[in-house]
């Protein structure tokens, strides 16, 4: 009876331990070459040919992560621009007094490609009630040729444009990817995650149903 005991007892220790773990690693992500920051992770479906390409945007240094978590913490989110799959070019500030969520990504990368569902989703879900969620591809020349496909292969139904150089080094921190940013009605980034989990989502959906609760200025 005792060695039973005993068994159960490193058996639950052993269970927590593991639990513990997983709360604590870090969400799977590339660098901008494509590289996996995480060993362990799901193959996602992508259409033949997709290989990491080089690319020869401007990373600025790592530093402290912009605003995140309550609102009152939140800081106002840098100028940002791009230009639209129609060629015209749009900015951040056009979408004031929506809650906006900006996605940096690229097709070679396997977590982005998992997020890309969720992104999907919550566009379909929150979007009557004013999120615009843009995906903002940081591949470089040779990966956008790529995104039409990949369109198809994952109905995306949100908005897809090609970042300015100014917009990536203003808004990343590091060359990991994804990063994706919360952005209020106010203006201000209320939440900023790099990579994709679970965990991620979570934040990521939870940061939305409050910015969306908030009426603009």
């Amino acid at each position: 009876m005792r060695l039973r005991l005993d068994l159960k007892f490193n058996a639950r220790r052993i269970a927590a331990a593991l639990a513990l773990a997983a709360a604590l690693a870090p969400a799977a992500a590339c660098d901008l070459d494509g590289a996996s920051k995480k060993n362990a992770m799901s193959k996602s479906e992508t259409p033949a040919g997709s290989k990491p390409p080089r690319t020869n945007l401007p990373m600025p240094p790592v530093a402290a992560s912009h605003g995140g978590g309550e609102a009152s913490n939140a800081s106002a989110a840098p100028a940002g621009a791009w230009k639209q799959t129609d060629g015209r070019r749009a900015t951040l500030e056009d979408l004031r007094g929506q809650v906006v969520v900006l996605d940096f990504w690229a097709t070679y990368c396997p977590p982005c490609r998992e997020e890309i569902p969720h992104l999907v989703r919550m566009q379909k879900e929150f979007g009557p009630q004013g999120l615009k969620v843009i995906g903002l591809n940081v591949g470089g020349e040779e990966d956008r040729p790529k995104v039409p496909e990949f369109v198809k292969l994952y109905k995306i139904q949100y908005q897809l444009a090609d970042p300015e150089d100014e917009t990536v080094g203003r808004f990343l921190l590091s060359d990991d990817i994804p990063q994706t940013f919360v952005i209020d009605r106010q203006g201000r980034v209320v939440e900023h995650v790099v990579g994709f989990d679970g965990e991620v989502a979570a934040r990521l959906e939870r940061a939305v149903t409050q910015a969306l609760a908030t009426k603009a200025d």
